[in-house]
């Protein structure tokens, strides 16, 4: 069987690829397990230091589950009961779910990326789309729930009022609207996205990684807190950075007026 997803690294960078393009890189099971093998490699390996996330061919990232092998689960009696997470579902936990995952991973987004593929990209650190890209989530004009994630975090990364617009009509918004809205970095015509997405992979790789990570992990565990209880709480990958050798490295470079070399440890 030809595999559902594609992982190619190369240069600390890997190429997460949705590999669905003839159902516009619709998620069915298979797709989820798949995933998951992607995640627990990358997460384990030390010479990944970011992750780019995209789907297969010019006209989604991913319009989200797949909803014919929905459909048959359903008739079979298969579906499940579960609203939200993916707990006893094949590809437990997925990206939606990995809180932990310590690299950063940037969404690339180009055609749709509805559904649960929004909900995929909402769970990345940053976006990148094309100025085709067109974003939302039309669960309840199907008698859904966005419970991978997109109920959550669109209402805390826009305005909870224009969250909820889009969450209870499941109207479509532009990758410009996106934008506007703070939920994308950048918006670039289509035949621009690779080289876009090319110029932040090399910003990330340019920083010291143990840095980055100590730093994503700061900022999602330290949201929801008072900023006096943000200053005292432990990070572990800050206490990873603040032993590491990059540490020292990073100043010295400096002071050597020459580029740092990163290691990672």
């Amino acid at each position: 069987m030809e595999p559902r997803v594609r992982c190619v690294k190369q240069d600390r960078v890997a190429t997460v690829t949705l590999d669905r393009p003839e159902v516009l890189n619709a998620m069915d099971l298979r797709t989820h397990a798949e995933l998951a093998d992607v995640w627990d490699d990358l997460d384990a390996d030390d010479d990944v230091w970011v992750v780019v996330l995209t789907g297969a061919g010019d006209r989604a990232f991913s319009v989200g589950q797949d909803l014919k092998e929905l459909d048959s689960r359903n008739r079979a009696g298969k579906a499940g009961t579960s609203s939200f997470g993916s707990r006893g579902k094949p590809g437990w936990p997925r990206l939606t779910e990995r809180f932990d995952f310590a690299k950063p991973v940037i969404a690339r987004v180009d055609g749709y990326a509805l559904g649960g593929g929004f909900e995929l990209a909402l769970a990345c650190d940053l976006i990148i789309a094309s100025d085709r890209a067109t974003f939302g989530l039309p669960e309840a004009r199907l008698g859904l729930m966005a419970g991978a994630g997109g109920v959550f975090r669109l209402t805390r990364q826009i305005p909870s009022r224009v969250a909820l617009g889009h969450l209870i009509t499941g109207r479509r918004m532009s990758a410009q609207r996106a934008y506007e809205l703070g939920l994308v970095n950048e918006v670039v015509p289509a035949d621009r996205l690779d080289e876009c997405v090319r110029t932040w992979v090399d910003d990330v790789l340019a920083c010291a990684p143990l840095s980055v990570r100590a730093m994503k992990q700061a900022a999602r565990a330290s949201a929801h807190l008072p900023l006096d209880e943000a200053f005292a709480a432990d990070y572990p990958w800050e206490h990873r950075r603040r032993d590491s050798t990059d540490a020292v490295e990073g100043p010295r470079a400096f002071a050597e007026k020459r580029s740092p070399r990163w290691e990672g440890r």
